[in-house]
C-alpha cells in the first residue's frame, strides 16, 4: 500500500522529534564512590542498596 498523499518534511520531522537517543546518566556509588548506573549493582563493589550486596566473581 502506498500513502495517498505525501507527508510534508515538517510533519515528518515533528513526528521524529522524540526519537533522539539520550546519554546514559551515571551516579556515584554511595559505598565506594565509583560511577554506576542508577537502579543497578555497582561493578566494583557489588553494592545495590543498604542490606543487600551482590557477590561478584572475578573472571580471568
Amino acid at each position: 500500500m502506498v500513502p495517498q498523499q505525501r507527508q510534508t518534511r515538517t510533519r515528518g520531522r515533528k513526528r521524529r522529534s522524540h526519537d533522539a537517543l539520550r546519554a546514559r546518566q551515571a551516579v556515584n556509588c554511595p559505598n565506594c564512590g565509583s560511577p554506576k548506573l542508577p537502579h543497578a549493582a555497582c561493578n566494583d563493589c557489588g553494592y545495590v542498596r543498604p542490606g543487600l550486596k551482590l557477590e561478584l566473581s572475578k573472571e580471568d
